[in-house]
């Protein structure tokens, strides 16, 4: 019924990308009517024609332009000026550029068609007429000097339509389609255009990276690799650079580099989406101005925009780096204890699961010992407490009606604040709450990792605000011995809790992390991090806080030191 009342108003009133196509269109006939404009003009006029757009840009915002640099000069002009003064004018200054970039976005879509049809018609002379002649101007020359689709004869510049994109050179053969035109509109205006393969997406990309880029404040092309990026980056180039704006590509060159910085400042900047975020981490950590790589976000384009938004995007972006004593560490100590605590909670989770088969066949399911019901969901219950993980146990649950008896079960636990959760727990070496990623040893489970003569307490956590309230109280005690008593205690509490991380760390090394699931061994021995959504190996990436050495241990190859987190975002 729902259904046919959406397709009943869907067709009265129209979807909503039959009402955004509707908006789109009309543009379609205005930047075919300024490129029949362009058939008449001669090279060198159809890039004077840039120019003029440019400049009716700027000549829209000048005025704005004005004022913000009039408010600069006073606080350049004043160095000394009292800082809520300052305050006053660089919030000006701010109230100013949002409503720049206001009169931006107006001064763009009204030269949208302008723009467009002089990339359109740049396409069709590059493809139809095999070069383009122009009076040679010094970027020209310049340009001449570093590739070879352009030579200067005399006082001309020639821009064949053959160059070189990823090491092969092709031969530009593409004029945009009114099909094309609209994707560039779309994606002007922020929207996501989706286009199947040979369709022309790169093409369509070139419509909205020049009009964006006549705005002067950069415009990001971002794609899934480094091949593309480069590849589209030399692919598109000469179509810009004709026209006397600058391309480049983030991935040629080395973070923190003076060539990296110089191509942020290029008009049309290509890149990845990791080599802009991991740019966006580093400048968020630069200490002075000088350091910074990126400018002003203006524009950005995305390819692949699902890949990049919603698959890359889980995952975090992290720079880390070294802590002190990063190399100093008990995993290959604790190795043998914890592979025996595993092995152990194996053996008790596999009777658990047939005495929950046996129990559940004969219909008793019920979720505690001696009840009416039997023990059949308490059996299922404290297997799955002790290994989620475990095949037999995920290949019983995903028999028909299994999951109810869990999820009964652990409903009857959970009530109450969890009152009842330590007598499941018990007879368990350690529980893992899977949906937390937490693991906690038991009663059971220290006594089995302690060796016999050992420190009882030796993985149990003292309690810091007993132990400090006794040591206060015991009046035999000097003040310089309560003292040296207070900083052993916390000695010992830092010792153990460095510990007690370890054993957690490694439990979840062997019970909630797979090889070939989500790592693999690289053939250089390394622990190598595979995107549970894409399949991906990700390159340099390292879990935290001690987990991917604990990794490491168990899969016996050489363990990194430490590292701690410096920075994070995710790609939004």
């Amino acid at each position: 019924m729902l259904d046919f009342l959406g397709k009943t108003v869907a067709k009265l009133f129209g979807s909503k990308a039959e009402k955004d196509l509707k908006d789109v269109v009309p543009y379609v006939a205005l930047i075919n009517a300024e490129y029949a404009k362009l058939a008449g003009l001669t090279d060198d006029q159809l890039r004077q024609r840039t120019q003029e757009v440019r400049q009716q840009i700027d000549g829209r915002l000048a005025g704005l332009d004005g004022q913000i640099a009039g408010l600069q000069g006073q606080i350049d002009a004043q160095p000394n000026l009292d800082v809520s003064r300052k305050e006053q004018i660089f919030e000006q200054i701010d109230t100013l550029e949002k409503q720049r970039n206001k009169d931006l976005e107006a001064a763009l879509l009204s030269a949208l068609p302008q723009a467009f049809a002089i990339v359109k018609e740049t396409a069709r002379r590059y493809a139809q007429n095999g070069q383009l002649v122009v009076t040679a101007t010094d970027v020209d020359r310049d340009i001449a000097r570093t590739k070879g689709n352009v030579t200067i004869q005399g006082d001309k510049a020639v821009w064949s339509n053959k160059w070189l994109a990823a090491g092969a050179e092709i031969t530009w053969d593409m004029v945009h389609y009114d099909v094309q035109l609209i994707g560039g509109v779309v994606l002007h205006q922020g929207k996501i255009a989706e286009m199947a393969t040979g369709e022309g997406k790169t093409l369509v990309s070139t419509l909205p990276a020049f009009l964006n880029a006549l705005g002067g404040r950069g415009v990001h092309l971002v794609t899934v690799n480094d091949y593309l990026a480069k590849r589209d980056s030399e692919w598109n180039a000469p179509l810009f650079e004709f026209h006397g704006l600058t391309v480049d590509c983030i991935d040629k060159h080395q973070p923190n580099t003076d060539a990296r910085r110089n191509a942020y400042l290029a008009d049309i900047t290509y890149g990845t989406n990791n080599e802009f975020g991991f740019d966006y981490l580093r400048d968020n950590m630069a200490r002075d101005p000088h350091e910074l790589v990126q400018r002003k976000h203006h524009y950005a384009m995305v390819d692949e925009v699902d890949s990049v938004l919603i698959d890359d995007a889980r995952t975090p972006l992290i720079i880390s780096g070294p802590v002190p004593k990063g190399d100093v560490h008990e995993f290959l100590v604790l190795k043998p204890r914890i592979q025996r605590l595993v092995d152990e909670q194996k053996k008790l989770v596999q009777s658990y699961l047939v005495q929950a088969r046996k129990a559940i066949a004969e219909g008793k399911t019920g979720a505690t010992e001696g009840g009416k019901d039997g023990d059949g969901g308490l059996a299922l219950f404290r297997a799955y407490r002790g290994l989620p993980k475990s095949k037999p146990l995920i290949k019983f649950l995903s028999e028909s009606g299994m999951r109810v008896i869990l999820q009964q079960t652990e409903n009857h636990y959970l009530a109450d604040n969890s009152r009842q959760m330590p007598e499941a727990d018990k007879p368990l070496f350690f529980t893992i709450d899977e949906k937390n990623n937490q693991i906690e040893l038991t009663e059971k489970g220290i006594d089995l990792i302690t060796a016999q003569g050992e420190d009882p307490h030796l993985f149990i956590m003292p309690d810091i605000g007993v132990e400090i309230a006794n040591i206060e109280k015991a009046e035999a005690l000097t003040a310089e011995e309560k003292l040296q008593q207070k900083e052993q205690l916390m000695s010992d509490y830092q010792e153990k809790s460095e510990r007690v991380h370890t054993v957690n760390q490694l439990l979840k090394a062997y019970t909630l992390f797979e090889k070939d699931d989500q790592y693999i061994l690289s053939q250089e021995g390394k622990v190598m991090i595979v995107d549970e959504q894409t399949g991906r190996v990700m390159e340099g990436r390292r879990y935290s806080d001690g987990l991917h050495q604990a990794i490491e241990a168990k899969e016996g190859v050489r363990i990194e030191d430490a590292t701690q987190t410096y920075a994070t975002v995710t790609l939004q």
